[in-house]
């Protein structure tokens, strides 16, 4: 697109970048930052009308504009095929693995009562026991579901 912007910012400018956003919230607000309780806050909150926090949509909006503008500032965006799981996968067989596996991934977060990132970024660094457990549970399984998938398929993933 317009080409201001690098393709992608280098870790040493994106880490402390989050971690800044993650400690700025909580230190100013009191607020665990986490992108699963403001997608519910914005979807599910409405569905099974109970309100959501105001400032969690705000956020989701916020981010949905941000990777936009950046869409739109950085270099052109190209559309690559799903990794080595499409060169193994037709997509009509991939379009339903990744539905479930999505659906599968909500499911899991709000059971776990919030994702990944929330827990691993926000929960842990407040010394959240709970989060701790899942962040620990969410590596564990990832990295047993990836030896499995390897064995699996004869290293093909």
């Amino acid at each position: 697109m317009l080409g201001v912007l690098p393709a992608q910012l280098p870790w040493w400018v994106a880490g402390p970048g989050v971690g800044l956003c993650v400690l700025a919230l909580y230190g100013l607000a009191n607020l665990r930052l986490g992108v699963s309780g403001a997608w519910l806050a914005a979807t599910v909150a409405p569905v099974e009308r109970w309100r959501g926090d105001r400032w969690r949509v705000v956020f989701l909006v916020g981010l949905i504009a941000g990777a936009l503008l950046a869409a739109l500032l950085g270099p052109p965006v190209s559309i690559h095929r799903y990794g080595q799981l499409s060169v193994l996968l037709s997509p009509p067989l991939l379009v339903p693995v990744l539905l479930v596996a999505g659906v599968l991934l909500g499911y899991g977060s709000r059971w776990a009562g919030g994702c990944t990132s929330g827990h691993g970024l926000a929960g842990c660094p407040a010394g959240s026991p709970d989060s701790w457990a899942a962040t620990v549970t969410f590596f564990a399984v990832a990295v047993v579901v990836t030896l499995g998938l390897h064995a699996l398929t004869g290293g093909a993933l």
